[in-house]
């Protein structure tokens, strides 16, 4: 009998990504919002960082639950596409760097949504706080 593999992010998980993340945005300099949500796109963990911009709370929850939904790095729809999408999601889903998936044995167990800087800077942070989790697919 063939069992699918379930792996699941726990907030413990989702902490160590906070951390590793909030560790990297402070070297840098740049205070960001970093949102860490489930499979499904629940939030499991939040921290908007002393300087973070109140209006990317919003942008970087759904950066992150973009990314668990479509297993994909944010930023990289192209056209009209990305309107449609906005729009038949009711905004929730968002094409702004910043947004990766946490990947496990191939698994998708969540997503991270960095926001408060340019795009590259919201990614770069990701990528260390999805590096947290041993195991998971990096995004070069």
């Amino acid at each position: 009998m063939d069992v699918e593999k379930h792996l699941r992010l726990t907030s413990a998980g989702a902490k160590k990504i906070i951390d590793a993340a909030v560790a990297k945005a402070t070297a840098m300099g740049k205070p960001q919002c970093i949102a860490v949500v489930d499979e499904g796109g629940n939030l499991l963990a939040f921290t908007r960082m002393d300087g973070g911009k109140v209006l990317s709370i919003e942008s970087s929850i759904r950066k992150a639950a973009t990314a668990a939904s479509s297993r994909g790095p944010t930023g990289g729809i192209q056209g009209d596409l990305e309107f449609r999408l906005a729009h038949a999601t009711s905004g929730k889903l968002v094409n702004l760097k910043g947004g990766l998936p946490i990947i496990v044995d191939g698994v998708t167990i969540g997503g991270v949504g960095v926001g408060s800087q340019t795009g590259e800077e919201d990614l770069e942070v990701a990528k260390v706080g999805v590096a947290a989790i041993a195991g998971a697919q990096t995004f070069d």
